[in-house]
This record gives structure tokens, sequence and C-alpha cells, in this order.
């Protein structure tokens, strides 16, 4: 039964991931800047807050007892994350929900598991797996292979993204008629180069701007780790308070707080350049627009992208393998993510070819998702077999 509720709780954290963008593209009448903004600040600054103090009685307190150093090391982390997080979402602008997610959550998988493995072969830490373990044991050879996997996978929807782009190209020259370019024919197709979602399309800008998200997402888990003693306290005062029912479910709550406030940096310095540069906040208090509705949307889109963290730790509280809950996390966001782009029909009006392109890059980046899993899970077997044998001893 733990397991199937784990598996439950992942699929709601993928769902929540994969769906926060939507109440995004339903806001009127704003610069991506202005919503973009507004959804983070539920996003990164009230409801981290607020989930830990419903969570962790005090746990500002232990924020306050914290040294510097690890405060700020996770503040940092954060940073760098954000930055991810913002190229993540404007990714997803460029891209499309479907092959945006994909390129990006498979680049998320393949550097978040070599780029600590690297960091720790150079900077040695009891517990730590290096890249020279993962070169010289059968668990590690399996995750690479999975990584290579997924770097084909997100070749294969990168070709597909070309072909999008390319259909999509063809389908405005067809419908700029006879118009040259000196008389509309560029301001119409520059117009008219949208999916049928009706999103931006921009392969290139997209495709760079994935890459820098995939790499900087690896942030997140060193800034948990970073933390990782305001957890670990969180732990002790949930134990001591409820003694014999296991290990604290929300004890990484209170790291989100410092690590979202890092977030919360970035993305707000780079957005009030945005309003600045388009001259957009008026957006906040344009009585032309819907704005309840639009602050109301962006609350729900921001509080939305925080659940994902929350039924993480649950899901994986119950399945009890942090690496497995990863990828299982993983391939859920991937899932919904396209379910949402064939629901926005992202793909509509591209050849038959190009959609077979993009199903083959998806299903090839979930298959080596997969195998990941599979590889971590057999780490955990090795590693539960030789701490059984030193017992033994």
């Amino acid at each position: 039964m733990g397991v199937i509720l784990g598996v439950i709780f992942h699929f709601i954290g993928g769902f929540a991931s994969g769906s926060f963008y939507m109440p995004y593209k339903k806001v009127k009448g704003w610069s991506w800047e202005s919503f973009w903004i507004i959804g983070g600040l539920f996003s990164w600054l009230i409801v981290p807050p607020l989930a830990a103090y419903l969570t962790i009685p005090g746990f500002m307190d232990i924020i306050k007892a914290a040294p510097s150093s690890i405060i700020g090391t996770t503040f940092l982390m954060g940073l760098l994350w954000g930055i991810g997080g913002l190229t993540y979402g404007l990714g997803v602008r460029y891209l499309g929900v479907s092959l945006g997610s994909s390129i990006i959550l498979g680049l998320c998988s393949v550097f978040g598991s070599l780029v600590p493995s690297i960091y720790y072969y150079f900077n040695p830490k009891e517990g730590k797996d290096t890249i020279a373990d993962l070169s010289g044991t059968t668990w590690g050879l399996t995750v690479l292979a999975g990584l290579l996997l997924c770097l084909i996978g997100i070749i294969i929807c990168g070709k597909a993204g070309g072909m999008k782009d390319k259909d999509l190209a063809a389908a405005s020259t067809a419908d700029s008629g006879s118009g040259d370019l000196l008389h509309g024919g560029e301001a119409d197709y520059a117009h008219s180069h949208r999916d049928a979602s009706g999103s931006e399309f921009y392969l290139v800008k997209g495709l760079i701007l994935a890459i820098i998200s995939g790499v900087l997402s690896a942030c997140f888990s060193f800034g948990i780790e970073a933390g990782n003693s305001m957890g670990a306290t969180a732990n002790e005062i949930w134990k001591a308070a409820h003694p014999g029912e296991g290990e604290f479910l929300f004890r990484n709550n209170v790291i989100f707080v410092v690590i979202l406030w890092g977030g919360l940096t970035t993305n707000l310095i780079w957005c009030l350049i945005l309003n600045a540069r388009n001259k957009s906040f008026g957006d906040y208090t344009n009585g032309k627009s819907p704005l309840l509705k639009n602050y109301l949307l962006c609350a729900l889109g921001g509080t939305t992208w925080f659940l994902q963290f929350f039924f993480y730790g649950m899901g994986e509280s119950k399945l009890g393998n942090g690496a497995s809950s990863w990828i299982l996390h993983m391939s859920f966001i991937i899932l919904v993510a396209n379910m949402w782009g064939i629901a926005l029909k992202e793909w509509k009006g591209v050849t038959q070819k190009t959609r077979t392109t993009i199903i083959a890059g998806i299903l090839t980046i979930i298959l080596s998702v997969l195998i990941v899993g599979y590889g971590n899970q057999l780490h955990e077997k090795a590693k539960e077999k030789a701490a059984a044998t030193a017992a033994v001893q």
C-alpha cells in the first residue's frame, strides 16, 4: 500500500510541475515578465514559508540558528537554480509546453546525475558517488547508458523542433500569398510564426535557454545538500515529539524556504529589468486587462509550481528510494507536459513525419529515465548488501 501511495504522490507532484504553466497561458493583457514574477512571488516567497509554518513549528528559529555559511551557500545555490527556473519559463515560452519540457527535463536528468558526481570526484565526501564510481560499476554503467540514451532522445526532439519550424514557416508562406518581403511579407511571417496553441515558436533561442535551464537546475540538489543540517534539525525535533513514527515527512520544507529566496532574487531582478525595458510596469494596474482574474491565475500557477516539491517529499517517504523517486517524478512531469501539449494542439498543422519524430524523441527520453532509475535501484541494492555484509562482520 505504501508503494501505491508513493506512486500516487509522485503523480500528483508530476502533474503539478507539468501543469503549472497552464494558468499563465490564460493571463490577458500582461507581458511575460509581469505574470511570471507575480506567479513567482507565490512560488518562492509566499507559499514556501506557509508550507513550512504548517508542517514545521518554529521553522524560522531553525533558519536563524543555522550558521551564516550554510545559509549563504544554500541561498547561492538557489540563486543559480533561479536562473535555471527563469530560463525554463522562457524555454517553454519559445518551444511550447511539449517540446520545451521534454528537452529541459531530459537535460535536467542528465546534468542532475552527472554534475554532482563530477563535483564529488574533485571534492571527495564520504557517502557521495563520483564519476569514477559510475564508470567502474554495473549500476554506474547502466546509469551512463541511460544518460546517453537521454541525449539521443534530446537530439531527436531537437530534430522534431527543426521540422516543426520548417512546417510553420511553410504554412506562413502559404498564408502570406504572393506578398514580397518589402511589402509586408516579413511582418506577416513574424506574426504568424506560431503554433496552433498561439505560442511563440523560436527554435534556436528556445534550445539555448533549454540547455542553460537543464545545466543550472542541478543546483537545486546542491541547495538541499548545503542546507541539509537545517532539515536534520527539523527531523530531530519532530522525532523527539513523535517517538517511534519514523522519519519526518516534511523535513526539507525548511530548506526550500532559503533555496527559493535565491530563486526569487534572480527572477525578480530580471523581470524588473524587463519591466523597465519593455515599459510594462503599468501591467499591474492596467484597468483594461482583467486584473483580478490575472492575479488569481498567477497565484494558481505559482502555488501549483510549489506543490511539486510538497508531494515529491511525500512520495519519496513512501517509496524510500530518493534516486528512483526522482526518476519516477521526472517521468510523470514529461508525460503530463506532453498531454498538455496535445490538448493545446501545439503539434497541429505539422506533417505526420514531424509528429512521429517528436513522439519517438519523447519515448526515448522516457525510456532513458527508466533506465537511469533501474541503475539507481541496482546501486541501492548494492549499498544494502554491503551494509548487511559489514554488519555480519
